[in-house]
């Protein structure tokens, strides 16, 4: 061990006495470990800004949609099933579960007309089971089905169309017709993509079913529930046959909604990492070629340097030892200094802007600060052992000649 740490000494007092040279030959390895380590950071932002994006249109995992269908042409009772799957609901005790009825045409009343509004009807754990975000304002609560005047959330778009009117102020809105009334506004959802004109509105379920004798059967309705992965394919096929027991004119899909239920998600995110992070090694191999030259260039002008320390009786193994890790340790704080770089540079606003509306920011991976160390040392490993060989194969007469 005394004579490990020795040979380190030594290296990291060659290193400092030839800190211009190693600094030119080091810049390299610095950006090619900064590039590694970005790939594999960046690659854990890219697959958590991909999942939120998917858990906004499937749920989070793991969900699992319900969707009943009538088999014999006549109308869904909405309401009749709806109690059919509270007493299935029951027995599994689901922490978040929700309605989901879309398709619904809602006229507002403003000053100049009645305009027509895509409506979705749903219940508090909404949000939560889709991560849907929210640009001003809030999303529904539990305690909001008691008050006199129903919240609604409204697309950007129509808040836009209405002149954006305060969320925290106590604004309404007023619909006409079936569901029809004084609605505050408390919050607005953010458009799904550039362009997004479309209007729309969310309500919560129990708030528009207290004004209309019955659902209309030309919506779409299901019923979403978020439970935890280990235990959906136990799950699934309980709760689809629950739910089909004795029901012969209507038809109950059970499946998983969310993302993780589509391999293929996961797959394009491991090609990305893979064809990047090759790059980047390939950047970093081609560092460590020329850190090879220069390594080899230098150490003919220290030949003389090594055979004084041959001559006083440094050992074969010593010199190799020293030579070699003037390189592992040279490139290891290159490899500190980039991953450094990294870390400043993903905090750092203009990379946040590229993964907008992305609500948990994944902390820095420790996969890729380990990646990156790792690569460093094994390049300035690979890098050293050709000079270190050529250190220990010269000739004590010739070096002193030199």
């Amino acid at each position: 061990m005394s004579a490990f740490i020795g040979a380190l000494s030594e290296a990291w007092s060659e290193l400092r006495h030839h800190k211009l040279r190693v600094l030119l030959s080091l810049i390299g390895i610095a950006v090619s470990v900064a590039a590694i380590t970005a790939v594999v950071a960046f690659g854990e932002y890219q697959r958590q800004f991909t999942a939120e994006q998917s858990d906004r249109s499937g749920g989070r995992v793991a969900t699992i949609a319900v969707s009943p269908t009538r088999t014999d042409g006549l109308p869904m009772d909405w309401e009749s099933f709806d109690e059919r799957f509270d007493r299935v609901a029951e027995r599994f005790d689901f922490s978040h579960s929700t309605r989901v009825f879309s398709g619904l045409q809602m006229q507002l009343q403003t000053p100049e007309y009645v305009r027509p509004v895509t409506t979705r009807l749903v219940d508090p754990a909404y949000p939560v089971i889709h991560r849907s975000p929210i640009a001003e304002g809030r999303w529904f609560r539990d305690s909001d089905a008691d008050l006199l005047s129903p919240p609604v959330v409204l697309g950007e778009a129509l808040w836009e169309s209405l002149g954006e009117p305060s969320v925290d102020a106590g604004t309404t809105v007023t619909f006409v017709g079936d569901g029809g009334g004084t609605y505050t506004v408390i919050g607005v959802e953010p458009r799904q993509w550039a362009g997004d004109e479309e209007k729309t509105a969310t309500i919560l379920y129990d708030s528009y079913a207290s004004r209309v004798d019955r659902l209309s059967p030309d919506i779409f309705g299901s019923w979403e529930v978020w439970v935890p992965a280990g235990i959906v394919a136990e799950l699934g096929p309980v709760l689809a046959m629950d739910l089909r027991a004795g029901l012969d004119d209507i038809d109950v899909g059970v499946s998983r909604s969310d993302w993780g239920s589509r391999p293929e998600a996961a797959s394009a995110a491991l090609v990305f990492e893979l064809v990047t992070g090759a790059i980047a090694a390939l950047v970093l191999l081609l560092g460590g070629l020329g850190l090879v030259n220069i390594q080899l260039v230098a150490m003919r002008q220290r030949i003389r340097e090594i055979g004084v320390r041959r001559s006083f009786g440094a050992s074969a193994g010593r010199i190799f030892t020293t030579v070699l890790l003037e390189n592992v340790v040279a490139t290891a704080v290159a490899g500190v200094v980039g991953i450094a770089i990294v870390i400043a540079v993903l905090r750092a606003p203009f990379i946040l802007e590229m993964f907008p509306g992305m609500q948990d920011i994944p902390p820095f991976p420790v996969r890729a600060a380990v990646t990156g160390l790792v690569a460093a040392v094994a390049i300035g490993a690979i890098a050293g052992f050709l000079p270190a060989l050529a250190a220990v194969r010269a000739k004590v007469i010739d070096a002193l000649r030199f």
